[in-house]
C-alpha cells in the first residue's frame, strides 16, 4: 500500500505494528456486523423465540382462567347448596308428591345438561372445554340447581291447582 492509499484509511497506518492493530479492529468490527446480519438472518430463532413468548403468555393466561373458573365454581356451589336448602326445606313442606317430581326433573335436567354439556364439549375452545368436563364428572352441583329449579316448578303448579 501506498502511503495515499494508508492515508485515506483512518489516518493511514504508521508503521507495521499500528497497521496490525488496524487490521485486528477492522475483524472485530466486520464480526460483530457478521454477527448482526445473522441474527436478523435467523428468521427461525426469532420465530422460536416469539412461540416461546407466546406460550408463556397463554400458560399464564389458562393459569389466571382456571383460577377465575375455580373461584366461579366455588361461589356457584355455595349459591346451588344455599338454594338446595331451601327447596329442601320447602319439598318437605310440599309433601313426596313434589319431591318425587323434582327428582324426575333433576334426572331430565341432568340428561340434558350431559347431553348439551358433550354437544358444547366439541364445538368450545379447549379452556372452556375442561370447565365442562369438569362439570360432567362432579354433577352433583347441576342435580342440586337442576332439583332446586325443578321444585319450584312444581311448587308453583301446587300453589296454581290449589288456588284454582
Amino acid at each position: 500500500m501506498t502511503d495515499r492509499a494508508a492515508g485515506g484509511m483512518r489516518g493511514g497506518a504508521k508503521g507495521p505494528s499500528e497497521l496490525r492493530d488496524q487490521i485486528e479492529r477492522t475483524r472485530g468490527e466486520l464480526g460483530d456486523t457478521v454477527a448482526e446480519l445473522v441474527s436478523k438472518a435467523d428468521v427461525k430463532g426469532r420465530a422460536m423465540a416469539r412461540a416461546a413468548d407466546l406460550r408463556d403468555k397463554a400458560g399464564a393466561m389458562t393459569v389466571q382462567l382456571r383460577s377465575s373458573a375455580a373461584q366461579a365454581g366455588h361461589v356457584v356451589q355455595d349459591r346451588a347448596t344455599r338454594a338446595g336448602h331451601v327447596v329442601q326445606d320447602r319439598a318437605a313442606r310440599a309433601g313426596h308428591v313434589v319431591q318425587d317430581r323434582a327428582t324426575q326433573a333433576g334426572h331430565t335436567v341432568q340428561d340434558r345438561a350431559t347431553h348439551a354439556g358433550h354437544s358444547v364439549e366439541h364445538s368450545v375452545p379447549r379452556p372452556v372445554r375442561t370447565v365442562v368436563q369438569a362439570g360432567v364428572r362432579h354433577p352433583r352441583p347441576v342435580l342440586v340447581v337442576g332439583a332446586a329449579v325443578a321444585a319450584l316448578i312444581a311448587a308453583g303448579m301446587v300453589r296454581r291447582r290449589r288456588d284454582g
